[in-house]
């Protein structure tokens, strides 16, 4: 049937203003986190409601949904199936899932959420450095191969044996969530001897005898980016109002932590039910060097470079804000 010029007309204005419809963004924005004192600026946003308060002065009614998982592979592969947008995680996970998603969802870091200490601690009194470990002890860490964790033991064996024995200690190695090797490592008759542990577990750790054989940062040479927010550029190419929320909620965190550690070390106490540790030990761990809470990263590029050099990656960013959403670019980050 030949249409009149009148009806082609009349329709044009549905034609041309079907585009300027906005899609809707996702009914429910979920994010994660794990155990530990480090995860407080996560702790706060969720507390505060910060991404609650600026999805509401965008205009928005997104649900936000917080849930927390035992260890950084079920991040990465929750992030992967779509089942979760945000994450807290360390760098080594955060550069395994950006290496293997480059292609597709495009995994980055919206900025690192702390630069902060970790301390592998024992009860085994002949175990005062590396190579005292033997078959029977059993070393703690949150993932096999992708936690940071596991990335400074790769470190610290490599510092020791030399370039190819990186995995010298593998075999004694288990993975457990930070709560339960707490659990396991301060019951004597338990065959976790040792955890490499975050705070306030460290802290816990020392009151109940333990000894540290060594720290992160004293495999690093210094104050290193511990864990990092991640999303994907997928998520943030589809719900690009949702994402600037979640961002502006991000960065408020770390104010309102910065501007009052006591009422930070109140908050933690209150998120956690947290009974062994006092409000100024907290306060002490929060103001120290060990526990500096942060958007920019500190010597991240050492460890991804640390990480190709061992194959745990194929890919190696020129620089390490190749791995950092935009968001990130101003920070004077390494």
């Amino acid at each position: 049937m030949k249409l009149s010029r009148r009806s082609v007309v009349a329709g044009l204005p549905l034609a041309v203003a079907a585009p300027r419809i906005a899609r809707a963004e996702i009914a429910e924005v979920v994010l994660g986190q794990q155990f530990g004192a480090v995860y407080l600026p996560a702790m706060v946003m969720e507390s505060e409601k910060l991404v609650e308060k600026h999805l509401a002065a965008a205009g928005l009614s997104t649900k936000v949904r917080w849930t927390k998982l035992g260890g950084p592979a079920a991040l990465n592969d929750a992030m992967i199936s779509g089942s979760l947008h945000f994450a807290c995680q360390g760098v080594p996970s955060m550069s395994v899932i950006w290496d293997r998603t480059k292609s597709n969802i495009a995994v980055k870091a919206l900025g690192a959420v702390a630069n902060n200490n970790i301390w592998l601690n024992t009860k085994n009194p002949n175990v005062k450095k590396l190579t005292d470990f033997t078959d029977k002890d059993r070393i703690a860490i949150p993932s096999l191969k992708v936690s940071t964790q596991a990335l400074m033991m790769h470190m610290a064996c490599e510092q020791q044996w030399g370039k190819g024995n990186h995995t010298k200690l593998d075999h004694i190695i288990v993975a457990l969530p930070h709560p339960e090797a707490l659990a396991a490592v301060t019951n004597p008759g338990h065959e976790i001897t040792t955890h490499f542990a975050t705070s306030p577990f460290h802290e816990i750790e020392m009151k109940a005898g333990l000894k540290t054989v060594t720290t992160a940062f004293e495999i690093m040479g210094g104050p290193f980016c511990g864990l990092t927010f991640t999303s994907n550029e997928k998520f943030r190419k589809e719900n690009p109002k949702v994402f600037e929320a979640v961002d502006k909620a991000f960065d408020e965190s770390f104010k309102w932590i910065n501007a009052d550690k006591r009422r930070a070390a109140q908050r933690y106490i209150e998120m956690t039910k947290e009974k062994q540790l006092s409000e100024d030990e907290l306060f002490k761990l929060f103001s120290s060097p060990d526990m500096e809470y942060t958007r920019t990263p500190k010597q991240l590029m050492k460890i991804v470079s640390f990480m190709h050099s061992v194959g745990v990656v194929r890919a190696k960013p020129d620089v390490w804000k190749d791995m950092f959403f935009p968001e990130a670019h101003g920070l004077p980050g390494s």
